[in-house]
């Protein structure tokens, strides 16, 4: 009888014990639940107290929106109107129809064929000119606008001041090159960058020139056979960002080949370049950067910090100012810290029903552009 007593014991003792360790798992599965649960809950709800708003803006996606500053430009096929951040429209240039524009910070820069329009920010235009040849693309800076005409093979670089005084002409340089791209860099824009195309070379080669305005050619880089996209300023340096890399560069072209970063796989969907210190790099994995954007990953580059980013959900697109990062999902809009990893979420304030399905980019006072389908909406940023 006492081993029998004994040996009931025993098994009174493993099950209690088996029930207490159910019952220990079932505590700690319920937690993580709950934890998991308010973790969510405090992703999007965070930042309540900071109340972001929408508003449909009076133009469409399809319409060339673009960020001036702190204002909106559109092009409805007969003129550019600027809006303020919130919708107001400020003013209105008539172009007629089939123009094309870029701006820098305080300029716009137009062309419609042969004719060539330089605007400020206040819609008055300070040149108005037929520049006689087909207007390929035009850029304008701080100081000087870039104006490329003639063939695609043998285009003619033309810089005028901002008051179309011609200052520079560059009409043999690039025969038999397609000029891809131009900006200006500098402390008052008076230096020149250029991407071209060597075509008729025995393998595809893009040549990067640097020019100080109506002075001289600074230098000459062969940037080889991978697809050159982007030429950044800052902190006194010339990023040069191609498929492959980053490269580095100073004002005469020489590189600084300790600074070359590998970013093949990532695409730089925006910057943020300061008055002085290093800028703010922004990629995202190019895969996820087509017409259909999906991006759950980020990436910043400034200075010496190379960092990634998990995004809390897939989004439409991302943005930099200052020292925030912005991303933009269907229904939230997700802010983090540049030194820091933590998202805090907040609700798009759309209609009911409506969600984000594009992203343009942020005006100069925080506000981010939105589409829905066709609709555009400025939404307010967190601070």
């Amino acid at each position: 009888m006492q081993g029998k007593g004994k040996s009931m014991y025993n098994d009174q003792q493993a099950m209690d014990l088996r029930r207490r360790r159910q019952i220990r798992n079932w505590i700690i599965l319920i937690v993580l639940i709950i934890a998991v649960l308010l973790g969510l809950r405090t992703l999007r709800d965070m930042g309540k107290t900071t109340e972001i708003s929408a508003v449909t803006m009076p133009c469409y996606a399809s319409q060339d929106v673009t960020p001036f500053g702190d204002s909106v430009l559109y092009y409805d096929g007969a003129s550019i109107h600027c809006l303020s951040s919130t919708g107001a429209v400020k003013w209105s240039f008539p172009v007629g129809g089939g123009a094309l524009f870029s701006v820098s910070d305080e300029h716009m820069v137009v062309w419609v064929g042969s004719q060539l329009f330089i605007v400020d920010k206040n819609g008055r235009p300070s040149y108005n000119e037929n520049m006689g040849a087909e207007i390929q693309f035009a850029r304008v800076g701080e100081s000087y606008a870039a104006v490329v005409i003639g063939d695609d093979t043998a285009p003619d670089l033309v810089i005028k001041d901002l008051q179309g005084s011609q200052v520079d002409e560059e009409a043999e340089a690039f025969s038999g090159m397609l000029l891809l791209d131009v900006g200006f860099y500098g402390e008052k824009g008076e230096y020149m960058w250029t991407l071209a195309m060597d075509v008729y070379g025995t393998a595809i080669n893009t040549v990067m020139n640097t020019f100080q305005v109506g002075k001289m050619n600074t230098g000459e880089v062969s940037l080889g056979e991978s697809l050159t996209y982007k030429v950044l300023f800052e902190d006194n340096k010339l990023r040069v960002f191609t498929t492959q890399q980053m490269y580095t560069y100073d004002y005469k072209a020489v590189q600084d080949v300790n600074s070359t970063m590998l970013v093949y796989g990532w695409k730089l969907i925006d910057q943020y370049i300061p008055s002085r210190g290093s800028a703010s790099m922004l990629l995202a994995p190019t895969s996820q950067t087509s017409a259909n954007n999906s991006i759950t990953e980020l990436r910043v580059l400034s200075g010496t910090l190379d960092r990634r980013y998990t995004l809390p959900s897939a989004c439409v697109g991302a943005a930099v100012q200052g020292k925030n990062l912005y991303a933009f999902s269907n229904e939230y809009l997700y802010r983090a810290d540049i030194d820091s990893q933590r998202f805090y979420g907040y609700a798009l304030p759309l209609p009911e029903g409506v969600t984000a399905t594009g992203f343009i980019g942020l005006t100069a006072n925080g506000r981010a552009l939105l589409t829905s389908g066709d609709t555009v909406y400025s939404v307010g940023l967190p601070k």
